[in-house]
Parts: structure tokens; sequence; C-alpha cells
């Protein structure tokens, strides 16, 4: 396969949207010298850090997390170069995708947060309301645009969501955080599992063709979950941004500002009932129709991104020979809708990646993609999209040479780790470091190649409170802590059967399994599962069949299928395995130990 050679690259693609503001930075400076001098006081400070999108870190006041906004997923490469530079100056050289499409920078020192903010200011990027009791990170599924089930791409209204609600007086002091999802079909999106979820329609009326929104409300995760409910039958595209303000007057007036364990959304929903709160969102969306001015209006900037297939910085030539590329090829690319291109996700080990790795992702992104930018997905990782298929091995050969070309991105064998007791103070267990455990051993045994498991998913949280999506997981573990005798053990409660796409459900809990023991657990339910399948099975659907007791197989129920783990789950003495009672990434002995949490601060 020849190419093209050229000397240098053309100037990089930029964000047509600038989302930074360049006084937050010294603003943010000037509070902290304010809160070190006793000017500030704590709880204040807290509140003000966090709108700015720096989180704080476990059980170490002087150190922070910044967390920076992609709107709608979207990355361009001078973005990602200048977030490699910012990790190694100010972090820890590496940088992390959440779930949520956020890149976020750990173990920042608190008087170097100002300087993050200044240098993503420079490339249009900002953190603020990032965190905090606001509109946080507007997201689109990284298939939108390009999927071959949905109706129409939703990327320019998550943009002009999140430009309507970023530093937008009505959603600054809100009962609590506030989610918007934009999907491009059921499939690929969790729309069901957030305060607001939006899969794009369209319907013929009049002979003409009318855009709108299948949209859900009230759905969300966390110490207690809830699926969604659909608002209406159609929502049509003008009458989205009103829907949104008439929801967040609603949440912005009854939500419970109290008691902090109960005043998201989905609990207000779920006391109130749906029907009355459905009634409540359709007056209250007459009202703002009827009250709004007409300059209080989404701008949807529709225009298509140019699609030109990029000249090679060199000759050099792929082969679909290389040894890994069909394996990688088969768990890691999406075919598009748009004739010869696909979409490349990067496998990451539960979201990281360095900053030398942040460089080359960089490069790559100019090289090979035909829109010149990336998408940050919902599994902590990040496509390349309009990848030419001719230029797919190339492509491989230098992911594999940047250590980023491991397989099973879109399998089972990627799965989902929240930052855990690496660094937040909820955390009660390495959910994160577990995560990574789990994808070698299942890279090790090739199981990213059995179609059986591409479709299910493993998803971890270092505590009951679901920021790694437990709740939506073939097989969900949260963390906690075990007892034998006097001497204690990490241990996750496994749950089974979530999953997020049109028959959402909350998992079913099963049984707590110690943490070194996860990995044999999960063997086990696949060798049970092999065992017990029909021939059209995997491992997704027989499961559900299990957690809804409705299974001809000698596996009728959870309880059984709990019966046959439950030998594996017995904790041995501390004599006989020493390891045993340690957590992953810890040679101490485990404790609960836990910080004052922010989610609600």
């Amino acid at each position: 396969m020849a190419s093209n050679l050229k000397q240098s690259r053309p100037k990089p693609k930029k964000g047509k949207i600038n989302w930074a503001r360049n006084q937050e930075a010294d603003f943010f400076a000037n509070t902290v010298k304010l809160y070190r001098q006793g000017k500030y006081d704590s709880d204040s400070f807290r509140r003000f850090r966090l709108q700015h999108g720096a989180y704080g870190t476990r059980l170490a006041d002087d150190y922070a997390m910044v967390r920076i906004k992609l709107p709608a997923g979207e990355i361009y490469p001078n973005q990602i170069e200048r977030i490699s530079q910012l990790s190694e100056q100010f972090s820890i050289g590496s940088a992390h995708f959440s779930t949520r499409e956020n890149i976020q920078l750990h173990w920042v020192v608190l008087e170097d947060v100002s300087e993050i903010l200044r240098g993503l200011s420079e490339v249009g990027l900002t953190s603020r309301e990032a965190c905090g009791n606001t509109v946080r990170n507007v997201m689109c599924s990284p298939l939108s645009g390009v999927c071959p089930d949905e109706e129409f791409d939703a990327t320019p209204y998550a943009l002009a969501t999140a430009r309507f609600f970023l530093r937008n007086p009505m959603a600054q002091n809100l009962p609590r955080k506030f989610k918007f999802n934009f999907t491009c079909c059921e499939k690929h999106g969790m729309v069901r599992m957030v305060d607001v979820g939006l899969i794009p329609q369209t319907r013929e009326q009049n002979g003409t063709t009318q855009k709108g929104f299948k949209i859900f409300l009230g759905g969300g995760l966390g110490n207690k979950s809830f699926v969604g409910h659909q608002l209406e039958e159609f929502t049509p595209e003008e009458d989205l941004l009103y829907t949104s303000i008439a929801v967040m007057r609603i949440f912005d007036r009854l939500g419970d500002r109290k008691n902090l364990a109960r005043n998201r959304m989905r609990y207000l929903v779920n006391d109130m009932g749906w029907e009355k709160f459905q009634n409540l969102v359709l007056k209250e969306r007459a009202i703002v129709r009827a009250t709004q001015s007409v300059v209080t209006r989404l701008n949807v900037d529709d225009t298509p991104n140019e699609i030109k297939r990029p000249i090679r910085v060199s000759d050099e030539s792929g082969s679909t020979t290389i040894d890994g590329y069909a394996r990688w090829l088969k768990g890691n690319t999406f075919k598009q809708k748009q004739q010869g291109y696909y979409s490349v996700f990067v496998t990451l080990e539960a979201g990281d990646i360095t900053s030398n790795q942040l460089h080359v992702l960089s490069e790559l992104i100019q090289d090979f993609s035909s829109e010149g930018l990336a998408r940050a997905g919902f599994s902590q990782n990040i496509s390349l999209r309009y990848v030419h298929e001719d230029d797919l091995p190339y492509l491989y050969t230098k992911l594999l040479s940047a250590g980023l070309a491991k397989s099973g991105s879109l399998t089972m064998s990627a799965p989902i780790g929240c930052s855990g007791t690496t660094s937040c103070n909820l955390a009660l267990t390495n959910s994160h470091r577990l995560a990574k455990e789990i994808q070698r051993k299942f890279l090790e045994l090739k199981l990213d190649e059995d179609d059986d498991l591409r479709d299910s998913s493993i998803k971890i949280s270092g505590c009951p409170n679901s920021c790694g999506q437990h709740g939506i997981a073939t097989i969900g573990f949260f963390g906690g802590g075990g007892r034998v005798d006097k001497d204690m053990y990490p241990n996750y409660m496994m749950q089974l059967g979530g999953r997020s796409d049109g028959e959402t459900m909350l998992g079913i809990s099963c049984l707590r399994v110690p943490a070194k023991r996860v990995i044999p657990v999960i063997l086990k339910i696949i060798d049970v599962f092999k065992e017990n399948k029909k021939p059209d099975d995997d491992l997704k659907s027989w499961i559900h069949r299990v957690v809804n007791g409705i299974d001809d197989s000698k596996i009728k129920s959870v309880n059984d299928l709990k019966e046959i783990l439950t030998p594996l789950t017995l904790p041995p003495s501390k004599t006989e395995d020493p390891d045993f009672y340690a957590d992953y990434g810890s040679d101490t002995s485990y404790h609960t130990k836990t910080g004052k949490g922010e989610c609600a601060a």
C-alpha cells in the first residue's frame, strides 16, 4: 500500500468553540492566596474550587485533581498536546480519561491549579463546572455522526446545550450536580441513567421531515439508582431548550437541599411519582416557552465538519500480516456508515495514558483522522474517527510503537474502574488497579477474541456511589471491607445483569467477593456460562435470563450461581495467605479509612 510523501504536517485543526475565559486562572490564583491567608473559610473555598473543576484528593488538602471538560467528547490535537505538557509539568506525568468524557490530572499542588487553568485557556479548554452543583460536562456518544442506526447527528445539539449552560446563572447553585447525555441510538448511550438523556428522532409531518428527540428524565447511578422515564413520544428540536430549562427549574425549586444523600433529581422523581413530575415538566415548559425572550435559544451549528483524508507524514506502508493486527482490528474498530471509514477506539488501562502517549496521540489524529479531531468515549477510552480502511494497518503499527495497541477496547476485556483509593476520599478499595488486573488477565487468556463475551461488560466502583457504573454492568462490583477476627481485607459486592441499552435494567446483588478472588470468580462465571449456554447465547443474554429466573438450564436463578461461586469467596486465615488481606497496589494492611466526600460540597 503506497502513500504520498510530505515533509511536515499542516497546522492542526482547532476547535470551533472557545470554552475558556482567561481571567478565571488569575481569579483562582488570587482566591487560593486568600484561602492560605485565612481570609476564605474552608467550606466556601471548597465550593469555589469545585465550581472551577478542582476536586479534592484523598486525605491530602494541599493537592487537587483538575477535571478538564470535553463537551460532546470532542478534543483537538493542539489540546491533547497541551494536556500532555501540563501533565508533565504539574501532575504525575499521566492523565486519566473518565467515563463522562472528561480528562483528569491528578495530584496537582493547589497553587499549580491556576497554571493548568491558564494553559488550558490558551487552547480553548476549561474545567469550569466540571465539579460542583452545576450542569456537568454534556456528553455525546463518540459514534454520533457515524452510527448506521442514528437518525441524525446529535453532536451539534450537545455542543449547543453545553455552551448555553456553561457559566449560566440558572445553573450555578443547583441542589446537586445535573447531567445531560446525548447519544446516537438506543444501543450506544446511557440515556436512561442520567438526569436528562436524549436520543435523536425524526418524524414525518405535513410532507416534511422534522427533527426531534426522545427524552428520558430522572435516571441516575449511585448508592441508590433509578432508570429514567420517557417524557413523551416525540420532542421537537425547538422544544429541546425549553424542556431542559423546565426540568432544571423544577429541580432547582423542589430538590432536597438539606438531605445531601437524597438531593439528586432521581430522588425527587421517585418520591413525587413519575406522572406528577411529568405533568409538572410539561406545564413548566409551556410557561418557559411563553415567557423566555426570543434571544434565549440554542445556537446549534450543524455545519458539517470537513472530511479530508490526511496526507501521510512518511511513505511507510502498513501490512495486514502484522502480528496482532487481526485481533486488534476485531476488538477496537467500528465500521462507520460512511463508506470506507472506521472509528478506531484506543484501549487504555482503566483510562490512564502517559504524557508521551498523549503527544503521540496528538500526531496520530493529524495523520489518520479525516475529521481532524478525536472523541472521548463512555468507557474510559478515546476514538479516532474517519480513519480510512486502507490506513488501518499503518495506524496499528504506530499505536503499537507507542504502547497504545492493546486489543479489546470494545469488548468485555476492557473493564471500567473508577479512581478508587488511588485518589478518591470516599473509596474503600482500589477499583482502579483491579480493573487493570482483570484487563491484563483477560488479554493474556485472549478472551477479547471470544464473540460470546464481546457485548458484555465489567464495571468496578471503589464504593457504593457508582462512579464506576457497576449498576449497569453485566458483571459489576462495588467496594467495601470484610473481616476475619481482627483482620480486614478488601471486599466487593458483585452485581449481575445490569445493562444500559434498550432493555436498561439495574444489576441484581449476588454475593460478596474478596478483591483477590474477583478474577477467579469472573472466570468461573464464564465457565458455567459455557457449560449451560444455548447455541445463540452470549454471556450478556444468558445472565439476563438467569437474574430474571427464566433460564431453563440447571442455573435457574442467581441463587444457583451463588451456590457454585461461594466456595471461591471463603477467606483464608492471614497466616495461610497474607496477600489476601492487602489490596491491589498495596503491601500494607487493609483499612477502610476515608476522607470527606465532595460530591455534594
